[in-house]
């Protein structure tokens, strides 16, 4: 073939890759819409047949509630309120609680993880007072920071940061401790320092541990603002469902349940937005070739 016909033929690559993309990205499109349908049918499923069984007598409203009889508490909250003030601003205080317990929880178990994971001496010699304190149960240490820091905002949000200090702890702990030496090595072969080897080798590799344990400590955050107003708290959803309790109303309960629920998902869709840019570096997983077909 002459250089003259190669040259007039049609390059087709950038057609083809232009192709490909568009089935990747129509199957993805795909994936997430049978994915939606799916959990769609199951939320029918289960308020459907909930609310037939209560209508039928199937089981007894006043314990179980119907899913209409939890809408009207949610609409009686956001139109009168509650007994201790709007409902907004009962959700507002739990939230609040969870995201400072969050923060205070992450920052502090990574410092602590890192710290522990490069100083084998100090791991060991703190290591079983670590253990001690995970050992005992939540609703005791909310029960103390209750007895110390009274009702107010200050022990939700330790019993929430103690919770999601363990979790983000352990990971980053692990996570210092699977890096690869031979990097540590190159890096102190070129001159760097045992901090500038810490903050550029060590964290950014164990980062992947410490962001996989962010999903389980988000929900361990709302987990101990709720646990902590329930033991005693002035205001917020954990006082909503304590005295829902308390008077039986079953249809109040599940609704603040729900909306816990609402804010944990918000939550974790923030916390997945989050997480794929801070992993944007990552190769494709075999999961998402498969979805992708490619």
């Amino acid at each position: 073939m002459t250089m003259q016909a190669m040259a007039g033929a049609p390059d087709m690559s950038g057609s083809d890759e232009a192709s490909i993309a568009a089935q990747a990205r129509s199957r993805i499109k795909r994936h997430k819409v049978q994915v939606m349908l799916g959990q769609a049918g199951i939320a029918v499923f289960v308020i459907a047949g909930w609310q037939i069984a209560a209508m039928t007598g199937f089981i007894d409203p006043f314990f179980f509630g119907s899913p209409v009889g939890i809408v009207q508490r949610l609409y009686d909250w956001v139109l009168n309120g509650t007994a201790y003030g709007p409902f907004w601003l009962q959700i507002w205080i739990t939230l609040e609680e969870a995201l400072l317990g969050f923060i205070v929880g992450v920052s502090s178990g990574i410092v602590v993880g890192v710290t522990l994971g490069e100083i084998p001496y100090l791991a060991e010699v703190v290591g079983p007072y670590i253990k001690i304190v995970n050992a005992l149960p939540r609703i005791v240490l909310g029960s103390i920071f209750v007895m110390w820091l009274g009702l107010g905002l200050s022990s939700k949000v330790l019993l929430a940061a103690v919770l999601v200090f363990f979790v983000v702890f352990f990971n980053a702990f692990q996570g210092v401790r699977s890096v690869d030496r031979n990097l540590v090595a190159n890096a102190r072969i070129l001159g760097a320092s045992r901090l500038q080897v810490v903050w550029n080798v060590v964290f950014p590799s164990a980062m992947t541990w410490i962001i996989a344990s962010l999903h389980v400590a988000l929900g361990f955050s709302i987990i101990g603002a709720i646990v902590g107003e329930f033991l005693g708290s002035e205001k917020g959803l954990g006082l909503v469902i304590a005295t829902a309790q308390n008077t039986f109303d079953a249809n109040g309960v599940f609704g603040a349940m729900l909306v816990i629920g609402a804010l944990a998902l918000s939550a974790e869709w923030v916390m997945a937005k989050i997480e794929k840019r801070l992993l944007a570096w990552q190769p494709v997983s075999a999961n998402e070739r498969n979805i992708q077909g490619l």
